[in-house]
């Protein structure tokens, strides 16, 4: 789903993947849902504030494995030269911290997370992956698995 690199874009996005994800059989309010769709929220949210260009849109692609029961949250922008790092929380004194807890939130909570650079022009895709642990959940109606590709993990990645 392609939306415009606008708050507005970034919140009808999590809108639709909430929606997705309950017609995929994780239903509303269950705690898979509402991780995967804080997952989503924050990796939107990042496209908007750091990687958004003027007339250019950023992309949500969910799919879900049947197997494990993954579900995967990729966020692809236009904007290569600024890629995600994860940095530790501004300590205390230092001033408040407005910004820069969100890829601690998604490495947090997702199994496992990276980026890669966008295939077939500029920008990147910052990617997080989820393993559901509840039954009867997930794969339904979702797409089938995705190609890995080449992918650049940060120091901070979990498995």
């Amino acid at each position: 789903m392609r939306f415009s690199s606008t708050r507005r874009g970034a919140r009808l996005a999590r809108r639709m993947a909430e929606h997705l994800l309950d017609a995929w059989g994780v239903p509303y309010d269950s705690e898979p849902h509402d991780t995967l769709t804080l997952v989503v929220a924050e990796l939107c949210a990042n496209a908007v504030r750091h990687s958004r260009v003027q007339g250019r849109d950023f992309e949500l692609r969910l799919t879900a494995d049947r197997g494990p029961r993954t579900v995967r949250v990729e966020v692809t922008d236009t904007v290569g030269e600024r890629v995600p790092v994860l940095r530790p929380p501004a300590a205390e004194g230092d001033g408040p911290a407005e910004s820069g807890r969100g890829l601690l939130l998604v490495a947090g909570l997702a199994d496992d997370w990276g980026w890669h650079p966008r295939a077939g022009g500029p920008g990147k895709t910052v990617w997080a992956q989820y393993t559901l642990r509840t039954t009867g959940a997930a794969g339904s109606g979702g797409p089938g698995a995705h190609g890995a590709g080449a992918t650049t993990r940060n120091p901070g990645t979990r498995r």
